[in-house]
């Protein structure tokens, strides 16, 4: 099975290599399609996640990287129980639902109340204090698909700020619209947050469809009723950690230049677009960065583990290499579909750095963006911390939020032609700035 899958892929470049430049070696897809094949789904401090650290560890020395070894910690996961929802008036309906993560469980034999309807996020902190006591809140949204994922800021709040919104007004339960675009019943999952003195209740995510049922539903003016069986819950002290290699570079006294993915995903599937994907790209693209020389820089890459339920991977990286310099710091964590803009936070000094840059991407159609890179989640912690330099290579995000935490997020949605123009441009960007003898630095 695994050579059918390389066998395509490559096949499928071989074809585009009048499109793409670029040696169409199969590393990016070879991690994708193996890590997704061999280990699977690798929820955050689950025993498939370290599976998934021993199989890192092994693939990245396999490929010649240096220094390779786990930095653990441990996290407060989340272990998924069974889910199911049902409207039982005014029309009995079954509902696609699964919990968020840090769901407290329902009741035993499960939570049935009134639902009440909130078309967006802002109506339900409008409801008075106290209205919601015994009922389960249902929060719509309208989010869109858009080119650049923008719409995911301000809608996914409803997934991460509502549920917390929903128990400060009395809430028993509280279950939203799946925070995606597509039009599939398969519901989104994702991380929700409890900050301190809030009770956590049962939370989950319903597939759009069911949303718009609900939706016209709660038009008609009629009372619904729900069932809920959420049997999820959090569990403390779960092992998770960091995989952590390098490509060394000839100047030693250079401080690197870190890439990151992530390296956990979701359970639902075998996070093949988040972010298996992201760990093929930033790792074939520093292995072609050797190619016509070592680069000045070493080049350190990040498979950051405990990622979806709030980027434990990254806070360890930045708390356990506080004292080491970086230089810049990139990552890849949007899917695999095409680089189609580049953006950065270089100083005024990097100028001509920037220009190399927006010159070596430019022939394959990738235009400089206006606004100021900010980097990835699992890099912010270092970013913030040592102010660094930042490139950021933007992928269509057109389709990312139809596979975003669902059951559709497997490797038959990854397009090895899209895959290869990733690791091309993240290649370019590398042989640039790993090769850059001054100082980089971010802008003040």
């Amino acid at each position: 099975m695994k050579q059918t899958f390389r066998a395509a892929a490559l096949s499928a470049l071989l074809l585009s290599s009048t499109a793409i430049a670029g040696p169409a070696d199969s590393v990016a897809w070879d991690i994708t399609a193996d890590l997704t094949t061999e280990i699977g789904a690798r929820p955050a401090g689950s025993e498939r996640e370290a599976k998934a650290r021993d199989w890192a560890v092994a693939r990245l020395k396999a490929l010649g990287f240096q220094n390779v070894r786990v930095e653990p910690f441990t996290v407060t996961g989340f272990v998924r129980g069974a889910e199911t929802a049902e409207l039982t008036g005014p029309y009995p309906q079954k509902l696609h639902i699964t919990a968020l993560g840090y769901s407290a469980p329902t009741p035993k034999g499960g939570l049935s109340a009134e639902l009440v309807y909130f078309p967006t996020l802002d109506a339900l902190k409008a409801a008075p204090e106290g209205s919601l006591k015994g009922k389960v809140a249902f929060i719509d949204h309208a989010m869109t698909a858009t080119q650049d994922g923008s719409s995911y800021g301000p809608f996914g709040a409803a997934r991460r700020q509502g549920p917390a919104i929903a128990a400060g007004k009395g809430a028993a339960g509280v279950v939203i619209r799946s925070i995606g675009t597509d039009m599939q019943r398969n519901p989104h999952t994702g991380g929700t947050s409890w900050p301190a003195g809030t009770t956590a209740i049962p939370a989950g995510a319903v597939s759009l469809p069911d949303g718009e049922l609900i939706r016209r539903i709660a038009q008609t003016g009629k009372p619904m009723t729900i069932n809920l069986v959420l049997e999820g819950k959090a569990q403390p002290n779960m092992p998770s950690g960091n995989v952590v290699a390098e490509l060394p570079g000839s100047n030693p006294a250079l401080p690197p230049i870190l890439v990151a993915c992530h390296l956990d995903s979701w359970d639902l599937a075998t996070g093949a677009f988040d972010d298996a994907a992201g760990c093929g790209i930033i790792t074939a693209a520093a292995l072609r960065a050797q190619q016509g020389g070592k680069p000045l820089r070493t080049i350190r890459v990040l498979w950051a583990g405990s990622e979806e339920i709030g980027v434990f991977g990254g806070a360890a990286y930045a708390k356990a290499h506080a004292a080491e310099p970086h230089a810049l710091a990139m990552e890849s964590d949007f899917g695999a579909d095409r680089v189609w803009r580049v953006e950065f936070n270089l100083s005024a000094a990097n100028k001509p750095l920037r220009d190399r840059l927006v010159s070596a991407l430019a022939p394959m159609g990738i235009a400089a963006g206006a606004d100021k890179a900010s980097g990835g989640a699992d890099v912010g912690a270092i970013i913030a911390a040592q102010k660094l330099a930042v490139v950021d290579l933007n992928q269509d995000g057109t389709r990312y939020f139809d596979l975003h935490h669902t059951p559709d997020d497997t490797l038959d949605k990854i397009d090895p032609k899209q895959l290869e123009q990733n690791v091309v441009a993240w290649t370019a960007v590398l042989k640039v700035v790993a090769n850059e003898p001054g100082v980089i630095a971010a802008a003040e």
